[in-house]
């Protein structure tokens, strides 16, 4: 299907909105399988940070629950790659907590900031186009923030394995929400640019 777009090339505003609320549900679901599968390791070979990890989780949860109830007023739906979030999340989870807690602070950070980058330009994009929108996104924000503070403040030196991770994790991250809009994340990074200069 094409997506409507003005003589000038860029997308209905609406799409753009439509899509926002796809990839964000979908990174919260992979964010929930991705601490779903440490905490599943980390019981039994670091027991005391599970306490952190499971509140994060279920901020998570909450979060892609607001996604989820924000989507029918919008006209949005689910991502259709939903599966590769979580076999993708999952498998990121597991590898990250059997490497080590160093690591699975590492993969927090990386996971967080290229979040918090996302929603940084959707909040310009959304701020005279979605108020309710808007406010739901930074609120969430603040919580995931206070992840990534704590991912940083958690990690014990940041050495190569900090080094090669965190731009891996990242990309990974940033292919997933490329796949999740099915390419149309530059067009969504474009608008938001635009946005942010207008």
């Amino acid at each position: 299907m094409i997506n409507p777009s003005s003589r000038s090339g860029r997308r209905d505003p609406e799409v753009t909105i439509r899509r926002i609320l796809k990839v964000n549900h979908a990174g919260e679901f992979g964010a929930i399988r991705i601490y779903g599968a440490q905490i599943l390791v980390v019981r039994r070979l670091f027991p005391d940070i599970v306490p952190a990890l499971e509140v994060m989780r279920r901020d998570e949860i909450d979060h892609c629950r607001l996604f989820r109830e924000a989507m029918p007023a919008r006209n949005a739906k689910p991502c259709r790659v939903m599966a590769f979030w979580s076999l993708g999340g999952s498998v990121l989870g597991f590898l990250t907590a059997l490497a080590g807690r160093n690591m699975i602070w590492i993969c927090t950070e990386a996971v967080e900031s290229t979040v918090h980058r996302h929603l940084e330009d959707q909040l310009v994009f959304l701020a005279k186009r979605d108020p309710e929108l808007h406010a739901l996104i930074a609120s969430i924000q603040e919580q995931e923030l206070a992840h990534l503070r704590t991912a940083e403040s958690s990690q014990k030196g940041r050495g190569l394995s900090h080094a090669l991770l965190l731009p891996v994790v990242g990309a990974l991250t940033d292919l997933m929400i490329w796949l999740s809009t099915w390419g149309d994340s530059n067009w969504m990074r474009a608008e938001m640019a635009r946005a942010r200069r207008g």
